[in-house]
């Protein structure tokens, strides 16, 4: 029974002819009011009418709700009379926060790690280098954000912020492995000036002797959320930007070692 002619089909008896008699002959077959089912009330000012915006998966929520407030306000003059659009949650309000908070906790943690770095490492030049790649290393994580179509989430920031303290140690152990044999050249060749060629040449195989270790343990750390990548479901979509961007940073962070 889907439609009206099939009620007003239903045979209630066959008189003594034979002839059927049908509901529809003894009875106005309609469709009626539906049943209330809930009610909703504003701030105790009687009953109002309510919605709610579901967000497709994949999709940008803060780029959602600007569309849907921007649609809310052309609406806005074609209702009638005494009649408004009330937003009772507002998502966008925490988004932005907990964006700018996590914003500026990087940008602190960026201004902690590059003082560390001066301080143990006692030479401006080859701070630096270690303070460099935090925004190279960054910055290769945002560009593979953008090929890979991820947003700017607390996720996936949130996964640049654990990368951040590890992404210096590489940098770190290089400049000071080439600083221990800059100065045992210097012990082993008192009075002798340093020059540039040979300044490069000890760099070169201070480097060559710590790099392979260096890139080695990096991508030990990266592979170590091989887990996260396999999450399927709500726990995939949930944990799966943070482990990209923390391995993007980290992939960046172990090039830079090297080559820089």
């Amino acid at each position: 029974l889907q439609t009206l002619d099939d009620f007003k089909n239903i045979v209630l008896k066959t008189g003594d002819n034979g002839v059927p008699v049908y509901l529809g002959d003894v009875a106005r077959v309609q469709i009626g009011p539906e049943m209330r089912r809930g009610i909703a009330e504003l701030n105790g000012e009687g009953e109002v009418a309510g919605g709610v915006v579901i967000l497709r998966s994949g999709k940008n929520a803060r780029e959602v709700i600007s569309a849907v407030k921007a649609k809310l306000a052309s609406l806005q003059s074609s209702l009638p009379e005494g009649v408004e659009v009330v937003t009772t949650y507002d998502r966008s309000q925490l988004i932005d926060r907990a964006i700018d908070n996590l914003s500026h906790k990087l940008l602190e943690e960026f201004i902690v790690v590059a003082l560390v770095c001066a301080l143990f490492l006692w030479h401006v030049r080859s701070a630096l280098v270690a303070i460099i790649s935090l925004p190279l290393g960054l910055c290769f994580a945002f560009i593979m954000m953008h090929f890979q179509g991820l947003n700017a989430n607390i996720m996936s920031l949130g996964g640049i912020a654990i990368a951040v303290g590890a992404m210096v140690d590489a940098a770190i152990v290089m400049i000071e492995n080439a600083h221990k044999r800059l100065e045992e050249w210097e012990h082993q060749h008192p009075g002798e000036k340093l020059s540039n060629d040979i300044r490069w040449k000890i760099i070169t195989e201070a480097s060559v002797e710590v790099g392979p270790a260096l890139f080695i343990s990096l991508l030990i750390i990266t592979l170590s959320f091989i887990p996260i990548f396999t999450l399927e479901g709500q726990e995939g979509k949930l944990f799966g930007p943070l482990a990209f961007t923390k391995t993007w940073s980290m992939a960046g962070a172990a090039l830079l070692a090297i080559v820089v």
